[in-house]
């Protein structure tokens, strides 16, 4: 079973930085891959960033190329997406999410999501 907790949001000025944490309470963590999302007011859910089970691979979408950095600890059950250099337009909800079919940008491929945490950056 998986059970996704995020944790980490906040409200930061532009320019700065965040590191969000996913925990997975379950003890099958290593067999996913994880992703992240995010979801702004009026606006669909959308694909941040991805990684296999076992940490290779990962994918980003083009906005968060080169400012954002997935990665996880299948030790301690947890995937991090570490923010850097944000920008007003990165303020969302930001999920995680787990599937068994590898690294995808398409959020129904997903089987299990976190309960999402809010970033919010202020100009």
């Amino acid at each position: 079973q998986v059970q996704l907790v995020e944790s980490g949001g906040g409200l930061v000025q532009a320019g700065g930085s965040l590191r969000l944490a996913c925990a997975n309470s379950g003890r099958t963590f290593g067999s996913y891959a994880m992703g992240w999302f995010r979801q702004a007011p009026g606006q669909e859910r959308e694909f941040v960033a991805a990684i296999t089970w076992s940490g290779g691979n990962p994918y980003y979408a083009d906005f968060v190329k080169g400012r954002f950095t997935i990665s996880r600890d299948n030790a301690k059950n947890t995937v991090y997406l570490q923010m850097n250099s944000l920008k007003p337009e990165d303020t969302a909800v930001y999920y995680c999410a787990a599937n068994r079919q590898g690294v995808t940008t398409n959020p129904k491929a997903y089987d299990y999501w976190g309960q999402g945490t809010q970033v919010t950056v202020s100009s």
